[in-house]
């Protein structure tokens, strides 16, 4: 445990240093939130209602799908993974070190945009604070697993690049985040949910039951996948 946590936080302190994650989990989500928060609000002043949860899913969906998997790609296609070995650390640690920083830089912008929405913006809080924080913990955690895929997948930037916007984009158009999924044609609209971002939107806005677990299912799922491919990368 004790190597573990501090791995995580030599990790932590390296993502603060990279410029990669500076931009992908800090800088592109609070230019987006503070440009894009205006224009909602002020073409459409209900979207003060929803502009925490729709701001939220962006930063989490951009910090895990395009900050997490080049990081992880440098550390399992490259030599670095042997450094590892060499050191007695077993073949995942580099992922759950990753994944921990990751998760923690993110919910921090996540609970910058919670705190400044208000006051700049004029954004209502979520009705209900336990319920929304359970689906952003919940959406992170997923989101983060697919970009844990992606980075043990594919060794190549470029081809990684675009394996993370089939999932970004969609997850962003179709969510309800940019408009309401109701002006999206009926077939587009069930083709929505298979995008945890859309499950964790509606989570957040409409306050499901069935949601939170249906997301925690997912991510134990895709944490079976990437168990498979750390084995994978055992016997290579």
């Amino acid at each position: 445990m004790k190597a573990l946590f501090y791995g995580t936080v030599l990790q932590f302190r390296l993502d603060i240093r990279s410029k990669s994650m500076l931009i992908t989990c800090y800088l592109v989500p609070l230019v987006f939130f503070l440009f894009m928060g205006g224009i909602f609000t002020s073409v459409d002043p209900t979207a003060a209602k929803t502009l925490i949860s729709s701001m939220t899913v962006f930063t989490i969906t951009m910090s895990a799908l395009m900050g997490l998997p080049p990081a992880l790609a440098e550390i399992y296609g490259t030599d670095v993974k042997k450094v590892y070995k060499a050191n007695g650390a077993p073949i995942w640690f580099g992922v759950v070190t990753q994944f921990i920083s990751s998760f923690i830089h993110t919910f921090i912008v996540c609970l910058i945009i919670f705190a400044i929405s208000p006051p700049v913006f004029k954004a209502e809080l979520p009705v209900n604070l336990l319920w929304y924080f359970l689906s952003l913990t919940a959406l992170l955690a997923v989101t983060l697993a697919i970009g844990c895929i992606f980075g043990l997948m594919i060794k190549q930037q470029a081809k990684l690049t675009m394996a993370a916007m089939i999932i970004f984009l969609p997850s962003i158009m179709l969510s309800g985040i940019m408009f309401p999924t109701e002006m999206l044609p009926e077939f587009m609209q069930y083709i929505a949910y298979a995008f945890p971002a859309t499950i964790a939107f509606k989570a957040m806005t409409n306050f499901e039951v069935w949601q939170i677990p249906v997301l925690l299912g997912i991510f134990v799922l895709l944490c079976g996948v990437v168990f498979v491919l750390l084995k994978f990368k055992v016997k290579r």
